[in-house]
């Protein structure tokens, strides 16, 4: 994964109350609980920071009121931080004035949110195209931009039919198509599957990790469920009371949170389909080669655990040039899925 960055978040705050700046200033930037809570503030976002790589896609969650969906509306400009700075394709965005958000928004941000926010007096195609119309793409090229993005999302056929006419899965796909047509540098998603069915909502995310394989995109993706966190995310950010709690890919979350409160998030994680037998296994010092039935440092632990369970002995691990780099015994694959302590 590219290491570029494509957004830089540094100590962002948003605060609510009568004066949110005034507030901040009072208590040297950094108020304490009980600060809120005596003045009558909310701070929705404190002091977060992180960074969103090129082609990556980064999964914030938390539970309701966490700060998961206000910190994805600062980023986007939808709600102004109080405090911070934030960084987009290496440019200040909170210098950036309300005529070029607007562009923005337009060409660089594609967003899709729960409720879909279809029009439902247009039909797909039309739908799909609004984007393109409000940027004043002539009628043939956004039509046929429309109709590409509706094929890629599954709904060929479908160009003439009504909101009303799809079932909840289609009219989502109508909204991902349409947030695609801008062909946005980042793509923002809040909560997109959570008003699905859960085979819908299955299928769904298994379409969005085709699209992604296809489209490559940056993607900064909002849900309250960590198993389709771990399904989808790069890295993963969890949020409790404005603060960002901890952030790394689902892998070390799992086997080192840094919390109780992101230990019950990954407490019934699919250790099976997450876990590395490179994060598991026994270290050894890589020089030899072997001939034994062996194990790649890149699988998931789900995929050898038969493998491992029904050897007498520790099977070898290899890398990528067939090194042996490690081996896998019955007693670390059996910690690494059925305990909750650290390995």
């Amino acid at each position: 994964m590219s290491q570029e960055m494509m957004i830089e978040c540094r100590n962002v705050w948003k605060v609510f109350g009568e004066d949110p700046k005034a507030f901040l200033d009072r208590h040297g930037g950094n108020p304490s609980r009980e600060a809120f809570i005596d003045e009558g503030y909310i701070g929705a976002v404190r002091d977060v920071s992180f960074d969103v790589h090129a082609g990556e896609i980064l999964i914030i969650m938390g539970l309701s009121g966490s700060g998961k969906s206000t910190i994805i509306r600062c980023i986007t400009r939808l709600n102004d931080p109080t405090a911070g700075t934030i960084i987009f394709e290496g440019s200040d965005l909170l210098a950036a004035n309300e005529a070029e958000m607007i562009e923005l928004r337009r060409h660089k941000m594609g967003m899709v949110f729960q409720n879909f926010g279809l029009l439902p007096h247009r039909d797909v195609l039309s739908n799909v195209a609004f984007p393109l119309e409000v940027q004043g793409v002539d009628t043939a090229a956004r039509m046929a931009r429309a109709k590409e993005m509706i094929d890629l999302v599954g709904l060929g056929g479908r160009e003439n039919y009504y909101p009303r006419e799809l079932s909840g899965g289609q009219q989502q796909r109508v909204g991902i198509a349409r947030s695609l047509a801008v062909e946005p540098d980042v793509w923002f998603l809040d909560e997109p599957f959570s008003a699905l069915d859960p085979l819908i909502r299955a299928e769904m995310q298994d379409e969005f990790i085709r699209l992604q394989r296809l489209l490559k995109k940056t993607i900064v993706f909002i849900t309250h469920d960590f198993e389709e966190a771990t399904k989808l995310a790069d890295r993963i950010g969890i949020m409790k009371d404005g603060r960002m709690v901890q952030l790394c890919a689902p892998e070390e979350m799992v086997l080192h949170p840094a919390d109780d409160y992101v230990a019950e998030f990954a407490r019934n994680a699919p250790r099976d389909r997450i876990v590395s037998v490179g994060a598991v296994m026994d270290k050894t010092d890589g020089r030899s080669k072997t001939s034994k039935a062996s194990i790649h440092v890149k699988d998931k632990i789900g995929k050898v655990a038969e493998q491992v369970l029904n050897s007498s002995t520790p099977v070898p691990v290899i890398d990528d040039e067939g090194v042996v780099v490690g081996k896998l015994s019955r007693e670390r694959i059996t910690t690494a899925l059925f305990s909750e302590t650290e390995i």
